[in-house]
């Protein structure tokens, strides 16, 4: 029986050994890498002078990948092909650069590599790493800093290029829009920006939001900024060169029209209407007429008129008020006539210090009050008033509403007639109405207003507009009716008092007009007033 015992005993306890063993010299794998690798050398090597290789080799002391290279990587001045860079899609110990057209003569040039270069096992990078060269005898050290804000965002984008146009006897500002600039860097993650490896000379600064990342001005892409004046190097070399940028409005421009149903033609355009008319050339009925209504959401106009007639093809003249002319033709035919469909702003949540406000899809032209009810919660007639502007092409149902109540609005059978004769069906919206003490107030307080008027405004967080007022003197405003969340609080200089921001343009050398952020989050609860001094720097 002991002898049994023993030969189970024994092997237990081997297995309880090896276990121990195994525990005790168990690996967790160490503490985690978070050393960037370390650049060893280069060839030809870094801040060589006369260079006249067609290829440079970039030596690290571990396997490296580059990590978002179309964007991190800048090289200035740009080349036109761009050089071969590897490795790409997989891990080294070196970094290859092939050239593949002829370098400038007596030129510095740049690599910078921003953040694209990490270590292969754990992606930590080695920051802002730069090769620097020159095809000359010399390397040119001068440098510049500066910073990028948007215009209009309160929050700047990244990823900005910025870049230096030598100003010579070749200069023109139009070269932004063909030509690659001297030098140029980018804001990458961060808003500010430098320049080094610079030339004496004189430049124009200028920011770009490069959408097709060509180095090249393309306005329906891009925003734009620049610095105001010449910068002249060295003697500038100490300034912060601060840049707003923009998104330019367009140079306007009609666009094809097109024939959507019987009696809707659509004209879009780009840039700014500036009172957009379209005139019919060819020949009409003695009885025509016609209605223009801007599209609520696209640079669209769109074109109604009455009654049908055949022809193949119309002839239009378009105008505007900066004096642009120009004759479109579009293809004409019978089509399905439209049907008249009604809708409401609000949805089912009417705000207490708004009209219900409903729209149509095709021209109003008349409405019935007769064939229109309104009534509240108790079912009880509500009095009211319509009006009807043509141009919105909207109707305004004006009543005094109450707190807490529901209202069903009606409209019976011909309440409304379109312009192209259609009338409606019986539709009915309904209509909630929250407390009083579900909204809260802003009591806002400028000071250092330079001039007025100013805009100011108050959005949410995606930055859309929910209210705005005009300030043309010291007051305080009072934003009221604002549902319970967190807003942003702008103020517009409004330079030319046309109450809306204006965009700047580059070759006017025109700077956009000035917008102003509260610098905090207000938050905004019911029943609550916030009263806030915003003091303008």
């Amino acid at each position: 029986m002991r002898k049994k015992l023993n030969m189970v005993l024994v092997p237990l306890v081997l297995l309880l050994l090896v276990i121990s063993c195994a525990k005790k010299g168990s690996i967790n794998g160490g503490p985690k890498d978070e050393t960037p690798p370390v650049f060893i050398k280069a060839t030809p090597p870094d801040f060589s002078t006369n260079f006249n290789s067609d290829e440079i080799r970039i030596y690290f002391d571990e396997y490296i990948t580059l990590k978002d290279p179309q964007k991190q990587i800048i090289i200035s001045p740009p080349m036109d092909p761009k050089p071969t860079i590897s490795p790409l899609g997989g891990a080294n110990k070196f970094i290859k650069i092939k050239f593949l057209d002829t370098l400038l003569e007596n030129t510095t040039y740049s690599i910078n590599f921003g953040e694209s270069v990490v270590d292969n096992n754990e992606g930590n990078p080695n920051p802002f790493f730069r090769y620097v060269f020159s095809t000359g005898d010399y390397l040119d050290s001068l440098s510049i800093k500066g910073n990028v804000t948007d215009a209009l965002q309160k929050k700047t984008d990244p990823n900005i290029t910025v870049a230096l146009y030598e100003i010579n006897k070749e200069y023109s500002d139009s070269l932004i829009y063909t030509t690659v600039p001297r030098y140029v860097t980018n804001t990458l993650d961060s808003t500010s920006f430098s320049f080094y490896n610079l030339k004496a000379g004189k430049f124009k600064l200028v920011a770009l939001q490069d959408a097709s990342n060509n180095y090249t001005y393309e306005p329906k892409l891009d925003k734009i900024g620049f610095y105001q004046e010449i910068v002249n190097l060295p003697e500038d070399t100490a300034k912060v060169f601060n840049i707003t940028l923009f998104k330019e409005t367009l140079d306007f421009k009609p666009k094809k029209p097109k024939q959507v149903s019987k009696n809707e033609f659509i004209f879009p355009y780009e840039g700014n209407a500036d009172s957009m008319k379209i005139k019919l050339l060819s020949q009409v009925p003695e009885n025509f007429e016609t209605r223009t209504i801007p599209d609520k959401e696209k640079d669209t106009l769109h074109y109604w008129f009455r009654p049908f007639f055949e022809a193949d093809s119309l002839l239009f003249e378009v105008t505007n008020t900066k004096k642009y002319q120009d004759t479109l033709i579009a293809r004409f035919k019978d089509q399905y006539k439209d049907s008249l469909q009604l809708s409401s702003v609000y949805g089912s949540a009417l705000p207490l210090h708004k009209n219900v406000t409903v729209l149509a899809n095709t021209p109003l032209d008349s409405i019935n009050e007769k064939q229109i009810t309104l009534t509240d919660k108790d079912t009880v007639a509500v009095p009211f008033s319509i009006t009807v502007d043509q141009i919105r092409n909207e109707a305004q149902v004006i009543f005094e509403k109450t707190e807490q109540n529901v209202y069903s609005l009606t409209f019976l059978p011909k309440a409304i007639k379109d312009f192209v004769g259609n009338v409606n069906d019986t539709i009915s919206f309904n209509f909630r109405t929250k407390k009083l003490a579900d909204y809260g107030t802003i009591f806002l307080t400028l000071q250092n207003v330079e001039s007025y008027p100013v805009l100011v405004q108050v959005t949410n967080e995606k930055e859309e507009v929910i209210l705005e007022k005009v300030s043309t003197k010291q007051e305080t405003l009072t934003f009221d009716y604002l549902d319970p969340a967190k807003y942003l609080i702008r103020v517009i200089s409004d330079t030319n008092n046309n109450g809306k921001w204006d965009a700047g343009n580059f070759l006017q050398g025109i700077q956009p007009e000035v917008v102003r952020y509260f610098p905090e989050t207000i938050d905004v609860r019911a029943n609550w007033e916030i009263k806030q001094t915003f003091i303008l720097e």
